[in-house]
């Protein structure tokens, strides 16, 4: 927050009958991207900014590295033709936030990438200080064991320590996270395989986070 826009060129908002909905009135402004969304009919919307991309790496004729950036079918032509030790990786991240209008329903999972998953759909958006909420990470649709998480309470900006908290997913890809505190949250996953859709990467970086909020 109050950092740089997060940009909408990935924004899609799910519904509760799992259709897509139009934001509205979207504007990237200076610190923050902001934009509307009618919340018509009762369930679980879900909001996510999802960016794909590819890296590489190499050195020039001379030996001096170089790297450039692009998508998975123009890394290509940013590589010359000379290009030595060439290491090209692809990149995979989402962030999300849930809403709840009335009751709670299911959310489909996107089936790519990490994302969250929830035991009952109310943990998407119900919860409460001194409660837990147990969570589901998957990848690539199914549940990922072993998978690094983070979770962080909101408004570091006013505290000298970022309380950073770090669990891991069990067997069925499960994480247990109790809320000490009322406010908003940032929970973060990170993970890598060598499953890429570009031919030329070696290398699938992926990252997801979602921002939530406790209730007292």
């Amino acid at each position: 927050a109050d950092h740089a826009p997060m940009r909408l060129t990935g924004l899609t908002v799910t519904g509760p009958d799992g259709k897509a909905v139009q934001p509205e009135n979207s504007a990237t402004l200076k610190k923050r991207s902001v934009f509307d969304v009618n919340l018509a009919q009762p369930g679980t919307y879900r909001i996510s900014v999802e960016n794909k991309g590819a890296f590489a790496n190499w050195k020039d004729a001379e030996g001096k590295p170089k790297r450039a950036r692009g998508t998975a079918d123009t890394i290509a032509k940013e590589i010359p033709a000379d290009a030595k030790e060439v290491q090209i990786s692809e990149s995979i991240g989402r962030n999300e936030s849930f809403v709840t209008v009335g009751k709670p329903s299911a959310i489909k999972p996107h089936g790519t990438g990490l994302e969250l998953a929830f035991v009952n759909p109310a943990d998407a958006t119900d919860h409460v200080k001194g409660e837990k909420t147990t969570f589901v990470i998957l990848l690539d649709g199914k549940p990922a064991a072993d998978v690094e998480v983070a979770v962080t309470r909101g408004n570091t900006q006013w505290r000298d320590k970022l309380e950073e908290r770090e669990y891991k997913t069990d067997a069925k890809g499960q994480v247990t996270v109790d809320w000490p505190e009322a406010g908003m949250y940032w929970l973060e996953a990170k993970s890598s395989d060598k499953k890429t859709s570009i031919p030329q990467a070696t290398q699938r970086r992926l990252s997801y986070s979602a921002t939530l909020e406790v209730l007292p």
